[in-house]
């Protein structure tokens, strides 16, 4: 820990400008990321005084592919981006306290973990849901003061809720933990709290990409262990650019939605006598689909039906990285996308179908892009974003013309950055 004037010093001096670049990948960030943490810095000693401080960033993330399939143990290619949040923290005895930008989150006393209805949906039942199910775990816990501020767009699909989390639980392990604890055990715990305190029934692909870092795929086959497998190569080598387009429509007031998905897949699993759809066979649930219609309905079963093609072209993508093809992993990324759109059926509400921003900007990038990229829904669906992956020649006339109708500075550019939840300072 330092003294949170003198790491500004030190900031000011260009002490951490190879760490910066290192952490958000692109070079052309390091002054931005500078006075970004400066700021914080500064505001965190206006809020809680000249500290000895430490400081912890956690990145957004971006699902390259595998809509919908880690609620149901299926297999997902997710990688952690550098747009992230970071926290300025310093220890306190009792109690959990941050400052996230403008929002006031109420202290959290570590000697009350028990869950709140009233909490439910809230940033306060997040962190007590984090601290409550590390003390079930074994783990050390304690209170903090902390600032953060966060680029990760809330009700983007980026996985906001998700970065925060995995940060709650970063920090309590280098507080606490001597950063021991393993970044998919943090990922576990940051779903049990969105599940169990937030009441919001999300796999685990959105925590395990933020907390471990890197382009990965992971098999959610045994979801206490997932199998993770860092992909080693990047979108640069291929001569393409990720892109996330904000279509500013939120996903909030969005739960049921997104809850009905995994509610209807988990009704196909149940005719089977199964929890989750991975433990069901493919070749069954052709066999018996006129059963299986008239015991759930149609938009379940064409849910699955995504779901069974999903995994498989999660294994194709990965396959086309590896070898190196990626005209083969834009038609994977490509029909994902229609796959999504047709038969999972995430890209707008049924109870707001006059709202179809996400549409829109699937059609609009298609006539813009032609054969210069591909483009699909992002994250969770219904509102949010779009992504798109763009030949690099192309990149800033596909910028240009998509920010005409959704606004200057809805089209990010994004990297992959291989940290996931971390100790920065």
């Amino acid at each position: 820990m330092k003294k949170a004037s003198l790491v500004i010093k030190e900031i000011q001096d260009n002490q951490y400008n190879a760490l910066l670049k290192e952490v958000y990948v692109d070079e052309s960030l390091v002054e931005n990321q500078k006075q970004r943490y400066i700021k914080a810095i500064e505001k965190f000693i206006s809020l809680y005084g000249d500290q000895d401080i430490e400081i912890y960033s956690t990145p957004g993330r971006s699902e390259v592919c595998g809509n919908h399939t880690d609620h149901q143990h299926g297999e997902v290619l997710a990688a952690a981006i550098n747009l992230d949040i970071i926290g300025i923290v310093a220890k306190d005895d009792k109690a959990v306290k941050i400052l996230s930008d403008d929002y006031d989150i109420q202290a959290i006393e570590i000697n009350d973990l028990t869950k709140r209805d009233e909490e439910i949906e809230t940033s306060e039942g997040l962190i007590r849901g984090v601290l409550a199910r590390y003390q079930e775990l074994g783990f050390k816990i304690g209170g903090f003061n902390a600032y953060m501020t966060s680029e990760v767009l809330q009700g983007s699909g980026l996985s906001s809720s998700a970065a925060f989390e995995v940060m709650v639980g970063t920090v309590l392990s280098g507080l606490y933990n001597e950063m021991s604890i393993d970044p998919v055990t943090i990922a576990q715990v940051g779903q049990y709290s969105e599940n169990v305190y937030f009441g919001k029934p999300c796999g685990l692909m959105d925590q395990c990409a933020c907390s471990v870092g890197s382009l990965i795929h992971i098999d959610f086959k045994d979801n206490d262990h997932p199998v993770v497998n860092k992909i080693d190569v990047d979108f640069p080598e291929f001569k393409h650019s990720l892109c996330i387009v904000d279509v500013h429509a939120s996903h909030a007031d969005l739960t049921n939605d997104y809850a009905s998905i995994p509610y209807e897949m988990k009704q196909v699993a149940k005719f089977f006598g199964k929890e989750f759809l991975r433990d069901v066979s493919e070749q069954d649930f052709y066999a018996q689909l006129p059963e299986v219609r008239k015991a759930t309905n149609d938009r379940a079963v064409l849910r699955t039906i995504h779901l069974f093609e999903e995994n498989k072209r999660v294994e194709k993508a990965v396959s086309a990285l590896n070898n190196g093809d990626f005209d083969a992993f834009k038609k994977v990324i490509k029909a994902s996308g229609e796959s999504s759109f047709k038969y999972l059926q995430n890209i707008y509400s049924n109870n707001y179908t006059d709202q179809q921003a996400v549409s829109i900007a699937l059609a609009l990038s298609e006539e813009i892009l032609g054969s210069q990229g591909v483009c699909r829904v992002h994250g969770g669906g219904f509102a949010g974003t779009i992504q798109a992956f763009v030949k690099d020649e192309f990149v800033e006339k596909y910028k240009a013309e998509i920010e005409k109708y959704f606004g200057i500075g809805s089209c990010h550019i994004l990297k992959v950055r291989k940290y996931g939840g971390m100790k920065v300072l």
